[in-house]
């Protein structure tokens, strides 16, 4: 039987084997809904999670998982996935990564983990398991020829394009810098007679100049006309940062080197990750995927054990399919990350992995009367930040007359009066939308939480939470148990 080379899915960075082969913590039901690229396929996947239309099923110590799952035709998907990976694949013909039958499976050992007992992979799946093992030996290996093939590019060609691109990107900076005088010259009122059709046509100036982030930044624009009350203070803002980009690009020279590398990649210059790999125990927070024009981008938030780090992994995926990268919510992995030059050195590219280990609950966190704080630092280093990661410890979810806030647990018993009033932070209105705000009310239950999130102009936008009964950095209950709650689903 061929191995289920139609469908592979890769799940992660590179989607390797754990070279250690430690051994893998179970997913829950909640991680592996987490990595459906899409309400539909998380209905699907659902359906599949049960043992019925299975058989063959199996499991081995390094993590991997497979079965055959009967179909509408009289063959069966073959389905295996890594879970140390992770990485998945499937003889369907399914264009979604991952598969709904990747999920049902998955879904099945997280809720019935008898069903999977230990044996001897499949030949189909041992053959894809091994091909792996074997991508792996040579990823790592003298012979993967990344060095060589580094060292055979020609250093001064590259160079004049770079410098070609910054001479058309210095153009088209010069003519924003004019179009945004005469927009100012002429009142703000007048965008609303040109309509987005002036906006539009900016945009792709700036795209004819090999600058994506203005032509970006200078849309954000264009969907601030019309957008009812208070537009033209939001409009002058925005027109504010957009001029500070474009004269700090003109005078990118007389820049400290991380925050000219962060209005390089603001600009839309792309940039590689350098400098050298930090390791540690990476809990995964959070994994949530937005619109980015015609590409779909996937953010992975990661906090470093050891380090006590926040990483950003940033991945796209073409129009109609989502990014590969995945990882399960609530998980530990064992990992290399490289970070991104910039001010903020949040993103971060994911290298070797080690293996992964159960959670063992939240990071430590801050009251929410400092949050503010934290994102007025992080603005230095980059003022186009529209948010930045914190997470805050004992708040209770209460609603408010414009929504819901967070507030401080402990608020009432501070001396301070003015921390007192500002021990509360308004929840996002992107938030208020989504299903993950009542999961944050029920898990709380009128008891403090502590929760993950982005803290911006706009509020403070959750994406996880732990329940009240889990200690900061390594605590648990007495059960053993550590609870998260992902609020992105």
């Amino acid at each position: 039987m061929a191995p289920p080379t139609v469908g592979d899915m890769q799940l992660s960075h590179g989607g390797e084997p754990s070279p250690t082969g430690a051994p893998v913590a179970r997913w829950s039901v909640e991680q592996v809904l987490a990595l459906a690229p899409d309400a539909a396929s998380r209905k699907a996947g659902t359906r599949l999670g049960a043992a019925g239309p299975w058989s063959g099923t199996g499991s081995d110590a390094t993590g991997a998982v497979w079965g055959l799952c009967k179909g509408s035709g009289s063959t069966p998907y073959r389905t295996v996935v890594d879970t140390a990976g992770p990485a998945c694949a499937c003889s369907c013909p399914s264009r979604k990564f991952p598969c709904k039958h990747a999920l049902g499976l998955l879904l099945l050992r997280a809720s019935d983990d008898g069903a999977f007992p230990p044996a001897e992979p499949a030949d189909w799946a041992e053959e894809w398991l091994a091909g792996r093992r074997v991508r792996a030996a040579q990823k790592s290996g003298p012979a993967a020829g990344g060095d060589t093939a580094r060292g055979t590019a020609d250093p001064v060609a590259a160079r004049k394009r770079a410098e070609r691109r910054a001479e058309r990107v210095t153009g088209g900076a010069q003519e924003l810098e004019q179009r945004l005088a005469d927009l100012l010259r002429g009142g703000l009122a007048a965008t609303d007679r040109s309509g987005y059709g002036l906006w539009e046509e900016t945009a792709a100036r700036m795209v004819d100049a090999q600058a994506p982030g203005l032509a970006a930044r200078v849309r954000e624009l264009g969907a601030i006309t019309g957008s009812g009350p208070g537009r033209p203070v939001r409009l002058l803002e925005e027109c504010g940062l957009l001029h500070l980009l474009d004269t700090a690009w003109l005078g990118r020279d007389r820049l400290p080197d991380p925050l000219a590398a962060t209005v390089r990649t603001r600009v839309g210059l792309p940039v590689s990750a350098e400098g050298p790999p930090l390791r540690d125990r990476w809990l995964v927070l959070a994994q949530y995927d937005t619109p980015d024009g015609k590409i779909v981008a996937r953010r992975i938030w990661l906090y470093g054990r050891g380090s006590g780090r926040t990483a950003l992994l940033l991945s796209f995926g073409a129009a109609g399919r989502s990014p590969a990268q995945a990882l399960p919510v609530g998980a530990t992995i064992d990992a290399e990350l490289t970070p991104y030059p910039g001010g903020a050195q949040l993103r971060a590219e994911l290298g070797e992995q080690f293996g992964a280990t159960a959670a063992a609950g939240p990071p430590p966190g801050i009251a929410a009367a400092a949050a503010p704080a934290v994102y007025g630092n992080a603005l230095r280093d980059d003022p186009w930040l529209d948010a930045w990661p914190v997470t805050l410890r004992d708040v209770i979810p209460v609603p408010s007359k414009d929504g819901w806030q967070l507030a401080d647990a402990h608020a009432d018993a501070h001396p301070d009066a003015q921390a007192r009033s500002g021990s509360a932070l308004p929840i996002a209105p992107a938030a208020l939308s989504r299903p993950g705000l009542w999961k944050l009310v029920a898990l709380s239950g009128g008891a403090p939480v502590t929760v993950f999130g982005e803290i911006g102009h706009r509020g403070f936008d959750p994406f996880a939470a732990w329940d009240p009964g889990e200690g900061e950095e390594g605590g648990g209950t007495t059960g053993g148990s550590v609870v998260q709650a992902d609020l992105t689903v």
